[in-house]
């Protein structure tokens, strides 16, 4: 169980009584802004069984609640790909109420976020950015992330073609050691 306190700010794992918060938080970016590409607000219900997928899989999946309980901001984390080879590799979304934005909300959580990728031995965080999101940007590299390239026109949304900005930042030991128990294979050269 993740805990941390921050001022009136308790970051912790979300709970199944968190879904419809979650969906409420989520619908406003996939029906207002281009932060997600999703197009169609998913209900609570599907909130619900995509917080358990990741959990069950585990990666952690928080929220931060303010002084009276309430949801303000969710994040989680999640394989970067689906190959065994990203099993180490996580990709780390932040979703904070669209009325509570510029509060430190985001950077808390992110770092909270990041702190427990790490105790969980995930070794790479990627963010994958809407170009027309630069607080995220800003955020995210505030945090540590570093560019790593961007993907041209690689969505379409609200009448428009959106770059995609990567981000990357090691966790941990990063890549200067092999994460634990896997074999480590000598390369040699002739």
């Amino acid at each position: 169980m993740f805990l941390m306190m921050t001022g009136q700010l308790t970051i912790c794992d979300a709970t199944s009584g968190d879904v419809a918060a979650l969906a409420e938080i989520f619908a406003h970016y996939v029906e207002e802004s281009t932060a997600t590409f999703e197009t169609e607000a998913p209900d609570a219900a599907e909130m619900a069984r995509r917080r358990l997928d990741l959990v069950d899989g585990g990666y952690p999946f928080l929220v931060t609640r303010g002084a009276n309980g309430r949801v303000l901001a969710f994040g989680f984390a999640q394989r970067y790909g689906p190959r065994a080879g990203y099993r180490y590799s996580v990709e780390t979304t932040i979703y904070v109420r669209h009325d509570c934005l510029g509060r430190g909300i985001g950077s808390a959580l992110l770092q909270a976020l990041l702190t427990e990728c790490e105790r969980r031995g995930f070794r790479q965080a990627f963010a994958v950015i809407a170009a027309s999101e630069p607080a995220s940007v800003v955020l995210h590299a505030r945090a540590g992330f570093l560019p790593v390239g961007t993907l041209a026109a690689a969505g379409w949304k609200h009448g428009q073609w959106i770059d995609v900005f990567l981000m990357q930042r090691r966790l941990g030991e990063g890549n200067d050691t092999p994460p634990d128990g896997a074999p480590v294979i000598a390369v040699t050269t002739r």
